[in-house]
């Protein structure tokens, strides 16, 4: 029996059995189906870390006062001691550093904005004209607290901020008040969204002085740097980290991380989320397997007059054999192919529910899914393939 007949005659038997490979093929394909959305959510969740943190600006390095140590906090704080608050002296220092390209202080706290009557609690951020490239801010009207203005009290309103309170769009040169102060609307941002569960697009901006007088603090929240290249990173952060240590009489009292960093450790997390839960969804394919196997073993000995003949009529062992591997092979290439394709349906119905969720199915997890139901139809074949072939042809005619 060639190949063509061989491949011709197992169709035909899967057809002929509609119930029984219907059965198969659905236990595959929602295998499949399973690694393909589980792996796609994955690989969403992952895409969506990055752009987020991609969002945040390039090359960053954010300063933030204390030490962060393996053990948790500040070494010092169970002597009844602080960590040394970051001050614009310290940023000033930072920014004459080779390494970087520009800087941004930054104050963050909460006020009562009011203008025309209207009044709400908004966060500010108090900061440079630095802030708008480093964090890949942009502008829809106006400017963003332009190089030297920083001792005159402009404010740059988000979207959402500029909208509720000047609806008819002329923010620009309006005048608002923010806690006890007044400030001249400069600017106002473009719609940026959220970012990293902040949204950019409901936030007032003032100079960083103003911030400090306004807290009534002289600290900073954070150091937001740039470095000058990719690979000035590293430099970067070791430079920041040694000229603050100088300022701070030798003391370690500042953590310094990267952007890179953080997002190395998410990407590796996620990773392995994806492929934990493609392993999980793999199994229901092992157990699709066991499913081919029993319902061959049933086959044979459904079809023992069938086998007999064929034996009778001087088809060797190995020809039964490969017989019922082609059935395995049609099963599985079937629920492979529909667990695809519904396993990619799944993902895209996920992208339409969750449109800030990149749910594509990777490459890979999709052609693991497929291989991997061939594989297995195969696996389970061997078992029933080898009773067929053993069957005695005279006891097979006779039904035995």
């Amino acid at each position: 029996m060639n190949l063509r007949d061989t491949l011709t005659l197992s169709f035909s038997t899967v057809v002929s059995y509609r119930t029984r490979s219907l059965l198969i093929v659905l236990a595959m394909a929602l295998g499949v189906a399973a690694v393909v959305v589980l792996t796609a959510l994955g690989e969403g969740a992952r895409r969506y870390v990055v752009g987020q943190f991609s969002s945040l600006g390039t090359n960053l390095v954010i300063v933030l006062p204390g030490r962060a140590e393996t053990s948790g906090g500040f070494p010092g704080a169970a002597l009844g001691q602080t960590p040394r608050d970051l001050t614009l002296d310290d940023a000033l220092f930072i920014s004459h550093l080779p390494q970087v390209k520009r800087y941004a202080p930054l104050n963050v706290g909460v006020a009562e904005l009011s203008a025309g009557g209207k009044l709400r609690e908004v966060t500010v951020l108090g900061s440079t004209s630095e802030l708008l490239p480093i964090r890949h801010m942009k502008l829809s009207q106006g400017s963003f607290l332009a190089h030297g203005s920083e001792r005159s009290a402009q404010i740059v309103l988000g979207s959402v901020l500029a909208h509720e309170f000047f609806p008819d769009g002329n923010a620009v040169g309006q005048r608002v008040r923010l806690g006890d102060s007044r400030f001249m609307v400069s600017g106002v941002l473009a719609v940026q969204g959220e970012s990293m569960g902040f949204n950019s697009d409901e936030i007032a901006i003032i100079p960083v002085d103003y911030a400090q007088e306004l807290f009534n603090t002289n600290t900073l929240f954070r150091i937001l740097v740039e470095a000058r290249s990719r690979n000035a990173i590293e430099p970067a952060k070791a430079a920041i980290a040694h000229a603050l240590k100088l300022r701070h009489d030798g003391e370690e009292d500042v953590t310094v991380i990267t952007q890179d960093a953080i997002l190395a450790t998410f990407d590796r997390i996620l990773r392995a989320l994806t492929l934990g839960v493609a392993g999980i969804a793999a199994i229901s394919l092992a157990v699709a397997g066991i499913l081919v196997m029993n319902v061959m073993l049933v086959a044979v000995a459904q079809r023992t007059s069938e086998i007999g003949l064929l034996k009778a009529l001087g088809a060797p062992a190995a020809d039964i054999r490969r017989l019922f591997f082609a059935e395995a092979v049609w099963l599985s290439l079937a629920g492979g192919a529909i667990g695809y394709a519904l396993g990619n349906a799944g993902a895209w119905m996920i992208r339409l529910a969750y449109p800030t969720l990149p749910a594509w199915p990777p490459a890979w997890a999709s052609m693991a899914g497929v291989a991997t139901a061939l594989i297995t139809g195969i696996l389970a074949s061997l078992l029933p393939a080898a009773r067929a072939a053993r069957l005695d042809p005279v006891l097979a005619l006779s039904g035995k």
